[in-house]
């Protein structure tokens, strides 16, 4: 998703491990830094933007799709030209493969999202009469939709708590001591664990701005954002940080 940073509510986002953070003993039981992290994420992104740029249900899908190992920024350079080309499953199941792969090669992978587009766009078309199917099950039947990209339409469509995990938040939440997972499936089930249900839609979104704007992979390292000084067990800090 974008690197445009979501609304913050005045003073309180955190700029830094000195805010409040040395008030706060860095060793937090786990229940502990879950309400930490949850209330510190509340107040910096309230109302959390979907940044990727789109219009209606089908929009997001293929925007979702195309962010597979691609940055948003990209994506929403990249969809203006695909709207134009189609905004919609009737449209875009009537276009070649070759026509969409020329637009969104720039993504990456665009051989195998290109013939996922035109074949779940026909599938919604067949089977769906064009709508976007409000079920788990049905979405990641859909050609190039996993679970991540199904739980994201679910929680941002349809409103239904879903709690989509990527790499991204996987390695954070690995960072904050809410997981030991080995792989995103298990964090996922984790953090559903942890937090609660009406809180995963925007934990989602919070989470990712959170990310990008104060606790990046090669800046922080556990020991430079508020949440990481705060929370961040203190057996496992790092020996030492690396300097790029």
């Amino acid at each position: 998703m974008s690197n445009t940073t979501a609304g913050k509510s005045g003073e309180s986002a955190a700029t830094g491990p000195n805010t409040s953070a040395g008030a706060i003993r860095s060793n937090m039981l786990k229940a502990e830094r879950v309400e930490y992290i949850l209330n510190k994420l509340q107040s910096t992104y309230p109302e959390p933007p979907v940044p990727l740029d789109h219009t209606d249900p089908y929009t997001l899908l293929v925007a979702v799709l195309l962010s597979a190992q691609c940055t948003d920024e990209r994506v929403n350079q990249i969809t203006p030209a695909l709207w134009a080309l189609a905004n919609n499953p009737f449209d875009m199941a009537k276009q070649s493969v070759e026509d969409i792969k020329a637009i969104i090669r720039p993504c990456g992978l665009s051989p195998q999202k290109s013939k996922a587009i035109s074949v779940l766009s026909q599938m919604l078309v067949e089977k769906y009469d064009g709508e976007i199917p409000c079920s788990m099950e049905k979405l990641e039947e859909l050609p190039g939709v996993g679970h991540k990209t199904a739980s994201v339409v679910m929680s941002q469509v349809f409103d239904v708590p879903a709690f989509a995990v990527d790499t991204h938040i996987h390695r954070l939440a690995q960072r904050w001591g809410l997981t030991n997972g080995k792989n995103v499936t298990q964090t996922e089930k984790d953090l559903k664990r942890l937090f609660p249900k009406e809180a995963w839609n925007k934990l989602h979104l919070q989470i990712i701005y959170w990310g990008r704007e104060f606790c990046s992979a090669r800046s922080c390292h556990g020991l430079v954002c508020e949440i990481c000084s705060t929370c961040y067990p203190a057996r496992k800090h790092p020996k030492k940080v690396h300097k790029p």
